[in-house]
C-alpha cells in the first residue's frame, strides 16, 4: 500500500477552480483524495505555505541526446523539481533532432528511468528542424508528442508553415514557435537599439520577431488553430497578440523571467550570461511585456531553460552561444518582480505557471480536484534568499542571476504523490 499524506493548514490556490483558501490536501496512490479517506496518513504541516497545482514549463532544453556535458534528463528534471515544475516540455532541437518516432521513444524511456518530473516530448515541425520539409507529424503524434516546434529556428517558408499548421490541427497538436525573421536578425548578437550602437555590436531588430508573430496570427486565423508564440520580447509583439486574442484568434504567448527582469543595458558588462535569443530588449519593451502579463494578453511564463557549459560561454560575446538556465530561478524572480511589487496577485502568477501552460497543451481540468494526479508545488511566499548558482541541481551554471536577493521559495515538489524535492 502506498503512503498516505495530508498537507495541512496550507493556503490552497487552485486557479482553475478559483479556490484561494486555507485547507488540507490529502494524497494516496499518487492521486488527490478526500482528507477524510486518508488511512493513517503522514501529516505535513504547511502553515504559512502556499499549495498550488504543480508548475508546467512548456519550453525546456534538456540537451540529451547530443550535449550531455551541459545537461542530462536526470539533472534537468532535478532542476525542474527544485524550481517547482512537475511537468516540462522537452524541446526537440537535440542532436540528433527529435523528428521521428524512434527519437521520441528514446526520450520517453530515458525520462521514465532517470527523470524525477514528467517529461512531455515535443516533436520537430520539419525534418532535422531544417525548415525545409515537414516532419512525419502523424508518426510523432502516435509516438506521444504533446506539441510541435522547431525551437531555436523559425520556419521562413510561409507556405510550408501554413501546411504544417493545417496538419497539426488534424492531429490536435499545438505549435510552439520561435518567432524570428532570419533576414532581419542575421548576424545580430543583442537587441538593435541605443546600447548596440554604444557597444558597437550587431543588433537583432525587434521587427524580426514582430514580423513572424504577425505571420503566425494570420495562419492561426486562417486555419483556426493554436499557435503559441515563444519568449515574447518586444512591445509590438505584445500588442499584436493582445489584438488577435481580442478577436478570438487561437494564439497565445509566453514571457520568460529574464525578459521580465533584465534589459539590453546589462550587456555593457560583456558578460555572455546576458546573451540570449530573443535578446534582452529595451526598458520600454520590458515594461510592455509586464503590462501584457498584467492585462492577460500573455498567459504563460516559461523559462526557455538553455544550459551551456562554462567552456562554451567563456568566449568573446560575439562567439558565445545564446541562452541561460532558468528552471531553478523562475518562480522567485517572477514573485519578486511581479507579486512583491504589486503588479499581479499570487493567484495570477500561479495561473501563468499552471493553467496557462495547461491550456496551451490542451490539458483539461488541470487542478487540485480529487481524483487528479497529485502534482503539487508548495511555496513559502515570505522566504527571502540569495540565489547561489553553486547550489543548482542543473549541470550548467550559465545564469545572470547569481547573487540576486529574491523573495518566494519552492519548498516542496510532489509528482504523482511522490516528494521529489524538499528544501
Amino acid at each position: 500500500m502506498s503512503k498516505h499524506y495530508i498537507l495541512k493548514n496550507a493556503r490552497v490556490i487552485d486557479p482553475l477552480r478559483n479556490i484561494d483558501s486555507v485547507g488540507d490536501i490529502a494524497i494516496a496512490d499518487g492521486r488527490i483524495i478526500n482528507p477524510a479517506e486518508a488511512e493513517t496518513p503522514q501529516v505535513i504541516d504547511c502553515s504559512g505555505k502556499v499549495l498550488s497545482p504543480g508548475f508546467i514549463d512548456v519550453h525546456v532544453h534538456l540537451r540529451q541526446p547530443g550535449n550531455t556535458m551541459a545537461e542530462t534528463i536526470a539533472s534537468g528534471t532535478a532542476a525542474a523539481a527544485a524550481g517547482g515544475f512537475t511537468s516540462i516540455v522537452a524541446m526537440p532541437n537535440t542532436n540528433p533532432a527529435a523528428d521521428n518516432a524512434g527519437a521520441i521513444e528514446l526520450l520517453r524511456q530515458t525520462a521514465a528511468q532517470q527523470g524525477v518530473v514528467k517529461v512531455l516530448p515535443c516533436g520537430c515541425m520539419t525534418k532535422n528542424y531544417a525548415g525545409e520539409e515537414m516532419a512525419p507529424i502523424g508518426a510523432l503524434k502516435s509516438a506521444g508528442v504533446v506539441a510541435l516546434s522547431d525551437d531555436g529556428r523559425c520556419i521562413q517558408d510561409h507556405a510550408l508553415m501554413r501546411h504544417i499548421v493545417e496538419y497539426a490541427k488534424s492531429f490536435d497538436l499545438p505549435i510552439l514557435d520561435h518567432c524570428e525573421d532570419k533576414s532581419l536578425a542575421a548576424g545580430g548578437v543583442m537587441h538593435e537599439g541605443v546600447w548596440s550602437v554604444l557597444l558597437g555590436m550587431n543588433g537583432i531588430s525587434g521587427a524580426s520577431e514582430e514580423l513572424m508573430i504577425a505571420r503566425n496570427i494570420i495562419l492561426a486565423r486562417n486555419a483556426d488553430w493554436k499557435i503559441h508564440m515563444q519568449h515574447i520580447s518586444v512591445k509590438e509583439s505584445v500588442e499584436l497578440i493582445r489584438n488577435a486574442r481580442a478577436k478570438g484568434i487561437k494564439v497565445t504567448g509566453e514571457a520568460t523571467p529574464h525578459h521580465i527582469t533584465l534589459t539590453d543595458e546589462c550587456i555593457k558588462k560583456y558578460d555572455t550570461n546576458y546573451k540570449m535569443n530573443p535578446p534582452l530588449r529595451s526598458e520600454e519593451d520590458r515594461l510592455a511585456v509586464i503590462a501584457g502579463i498584467a492585462d492577460g494578453s500573455i498567459t504563460v511564463i516559461a523559462t526557455d531553460h538553455a544550459p551551456h557549459t562554462q567552456t562554451a560561454k567563456m568566449v568573446e560575446f560575439d562567439s558565445a552561444p545564446f541562452g541561460i538556465i532558468g528552471l531553478e530561478t523562475a518562480f522567485p524572480l517572477c514573485y519578486t518582480e511581479l507579486v512583491a511589487k504589486g503588479v499581479i496577485t499570487l493567484p495570477h502568477l500561479l495561473r501563468l505557471l499552471t493553467t496557462g501552460p495547461a491550456d496551451v497543451l490542451g490539458f483539461k481540468n488541470y487542478s487540485l480536484a480529487e481524483g487528479n494526479p497529485a502534482d503539487i508545488t508548495v511555496i513559502d511566499p515570505e522566504c527571502k534568499w540569495i540565489i547561489d548558482k553553486e547550489q543548482f541541481k542543473s549541470k550548467s551554471r550559465n545564469t545572470p542571476f547569481d547573487g540576486w536577493e529574491v523573495q518566494g521559495k519552492v519548498v516542496m515538489t510532489i509528482v504523482n504523490g511522490k516528494i521529489v524535492h524538499q528544501a
